[in-house]
């Protein structure tokens, strides 16, 4: 009946953040009476999910930029940043990657095999025997003091989710037993340059630790994003409309983990990593505009089209009538001489009377400005003028209130009607 229409997303297994950021995603658009459904499939794990979508047999997936990203994937949005955190014993400082190249055994924290190649595949070290026993993936349940200490690591390297990591007290309750020294990796910029995928990432301060602070400052690192991705041949109007309906729901999106917490829009550049999605990008690109920017043009070109329609009509109403009307300018003479005779009013009584006159004029101005009959030209000495007066009236009826007790000539009592 609404041109109702179901896109499938391939998923890992029902437990994997991807899977339940989809159930999200499923139960934003039923909410939200959108005329997009979600069917989600599940596979064993991300990898043969990404080859379902490569197989055409998915509208949508979500990725890790350091996978292998099908051909026709076109991002609609981020979903979430991994970053590296590079950490060493104690107050060791690992200076450059060359350095850490010379440590002998470093241990990786992270889901998934896919880190350690990623690791590998950023220090450059090729998968032989001697890079299984340099770079390893930390034993199941393994902690940062252990590994350090009695798991004679060197170095230890941390790939997780942001939003994760900030919620991770961990760090903070080691840093408080015995301390690690975050470091710096200030070969982020060549590396996102050289390695497809990568991205430059900040570790703002006190991100791990607020007591010790942890960093002390930002540092700059590395990571990766995780993207939900469409096909390419996806319809222009489907990918917007469901952009759309992401970014204005960023909130029934968050997975209680603090995973996709923090949506952002898909990068538009023609260089981007994926290119986003011409449906993503066009709603992006429309969306990040002003009010201004939207209608400025408009605007100026109404409030030309207005004033020349308002001469135009000016003008008719004129030569129909044979009535030219009537300048604001020309009111402020029946002011003035309300003024003239406040200076002779003896009582309350005459005051009012000259308010009430004063009000009138006014009254009768705004509605000739209203309907035609008055033009604005010198409205600036008719406002100047009705201030004058009003402001004379007021200071009349003071000096009439505080000189009654003590002049037997001036009348200060309101007769019955205008009381």
């Amino acid at each position: 009946m609404r041109n109702s229409e179901t896109l499938t997303i391939a998923v890992g297994d029902a437990k994997s953040d991807e899977a339940m950021f989809a159930a999200k995603l499923a139960t934003v658009l039923k909410n939200t009476s959108s005329r997009l459904r979600l069917k989600i499939t599940f596979n064993a794990d991300n990898a043969k999910a990404l080859t379902q979508f490569d197989r055409k047999e998915a509208d949508l997936a979500v990725l890790r930029t350091d996978a292998k990203v099908p051909p026709r994937a076109r991002a609609l949005a981020i979903l979430e940043h991994d970053v590296l955190l590079l950490i060493g014993p104690g107050n060791k400082k690992i200076k450059s990657l060359a350095d850490l190249k010379k440590t002998k055994r470093i241990a990786v924290l992270g889901d998934g095999d896919n880190n350690v190649a990623f690791v590998r595949n950023v220090l450059d070290v090729s998968d032989g025997t001697d890079a299984a026993s340099r770079v390893q993936m930390a034993p199941a349940g393994s902690t940062l003091d252990k590994l350090l200490g009695s798991g004679g690591f060197g170095a230890v390297i941390a790939i997780g989710h942001a939003s994760k990591v900030m919620k991770d007290k961990s760090y903070e309750q080691y840093a408080k037993r015995g301390g690690f020294t975050l470091n710096a990796i200030d070969e982020a910029k060549a590396l996102a340059r050289k390695i497809p995928g990568i991205s430059e990432e900040t570790l703002s301060t006190g991100m791990l630790s607020s007591s010790p602070e942890i960093p002390d400052d930002d540092l700059d690192t590395i990571g990766l994003q995780w993207l939900l991705v469409a096909q390419s041949r996806m319809p222009t109007t489907t990918a917007g409309d469901l952009a759309r309906l992401i970014y204005e729901n960023k909130a029934g999106l968050a997975l209680d983990d603090g995973f996709a917490s923090r949506i952002e829009p898909a990068a538009t550049d023609k260089d981007a990593f994926i290119v986003a999605h011409q449906g993503a990008a066009e709603y992006i690109n429309d969306d990040t505009k002003s009010f201004m920017d939207r209608y400025s043009d408009l605007l100026y070109l109404g409030a030309a089209a207005l004033s020349v329609i308002g001469s135009i009509f000016a003008a008719i109403y004129t030569k129909i009538t044979r009535i030219a009307p009537e300048k604001a300018s020309e009111l402020a003479t029946a002011i003035l001489m309300i003024g003239e005779k406040v200076e002779h009013a003896n009582s309350l009584d005459a005051l009012e009377a000259l308010q009430d006159e004063l009000e009138a004029i006014l009254r009768g101005a705004v509605i000739g400005l209203r309907d035609g009959t008055i033009s604005s030209d010198g409205l600036d000495t008719f406002k100047l003028g009705y201030e004058l007066v009003r402001d004379e009236i007021g200071m009349r009826r003071d000096h009439l209130t505080r000189h009654a007790a003590r002049d037997d000539k001036v009348v200060v009592v309101k007769s019955a009607q205008s009381a």
